[in-house]
């Protein structure tokens, strides 16, 4: 009798599992040369759009009168600083005038949309009643109400107040037109917080103001740099509110204002038309081209959660 010995099975190479196979990579789709080339025609198209004003505005304020008539588009003439000087001593409306009022405005203006909109945001954002999303959409509604359709009304309102014609009157407005679509930026970014951050700070001690001036608001610097941006276009480009809460009678114009009180007596006058514009739009442009990408930052930043 004899015993057997147990042995290890030997492994045979035709039952071992094949090698997994790497998933084959999803051929990408090849770009339509015609859609490629429509496109570029359309970028070109806008670009052309958009850019033409502004070239003619550049060129035709160092031009004079007879110049900007023969050849708006060329440099027939020469070009001169006397028009652009001219306009600068305009007795007429101070274009520095003009800049620093303008400047106290939005300062105002931003500074109220940022103390107001800020914990509006942080309370709708952190809540989950229902009553909260109710209040949202009212404020969300208010983003499709043009401000022109406000003006009467709210022209009763401040001369029942008596701040018709007044720096309050006129900043109290501006403000309540920036709060809308501020609301929903910052409670769309304040999502993206996490809620664990609240809750350490309460476990400090800090109330629930404290938190979001000294925790949230802090992370908050991309969306409030995209609505100071728009806030600023806002005010710097508008002309109906000014014109009928202040009025010629208060003697406060904005670059706005006051370019339609300098041109409007010389309509026909290119070399007072030009330049002015040129003035009223220059610190416009280079504060656009110094802030454009918290734009884009600011706007993607709450998109996403996490």
């Amino acid at each position: 009798m004899t015993t057997g010995v147990p042995t290890a099975p030997v492994a045979r190479a035709d039952l071992a599992p094949p090698p997994p196979v790497p998933p084959a990579r999803p051929k990408r789709a090849g770009r339509n040369p015609l859609r490629l080339v429509l496109r570029g025609l359309v970028l070109v198209l806008v670009a052309i759009v958009l850019l033409v004003p502004l070239y003619l505005l550049l060129v035709n304020a160092f031009k004079d009168q007879q110049a900007i008539l023969a050849d708006p588009f060329g440099f027939s003439g020469g070009l001169t600083l006397e028009h652009l000087g001219a306009a600068l001593r305009n007795p007429r409306f101070s274009i520095v005038k003009g800049y620093a009022i303008t400047v106290l405005f939005v300062v105002l203006v931003n500074v109220f949309s940022v103390l107001l909109a800020g914990p509006a945001a942080y309370v709708i954002a952190r809540s989950d009643k229902r009553v909260f999303r109710v209040l949202m959409v009212f404020f969300l509604a208010g983003t499709f109400i043009p401000s022109q359709v406000l003006v009467i009304p709210v022209v009763y309102v401040l001369k029942t107040l008596g701040l018709m014609g007044t720096i309050p009157g006129y900043v109290l407005f501006e403000t309540t037109l920036t709060l809308p679509f501020s609301i929903f930026l910052y409670a769309g970014f304040i999502r993206t917080v996490p809620r664990d951050l609240d809750q350490a700070a309460a476990l400090d001690g800090c109330g629930r103001m404290r938190t979001f001036w000294r925790i949230v608001f802090p992370l908050m610097r991309p969306a409030v740099a995209t609505m100071v941006i728009l806030n600023t276009f806002s005010v710097w480009n508008d002309f109906v509110n000014p014109q009928t809460i202040l009025g010629p009678s208060s003697g406060l114009y904005t670059v706005t204002t006051g370019i339609y009180a300098a041109v409007g007596q010389y309509q026909t006058d290119y070399t007072v038309v030009f330049p002015t514009l040129l003035l009223a739009i220059a610190p416009l442009l280079v504060f656009f081209v110094i802030m454009q990408r918290h734009i884009i930052s600011g706007l993607t930043a709450g998109s996403t959660k996490g």
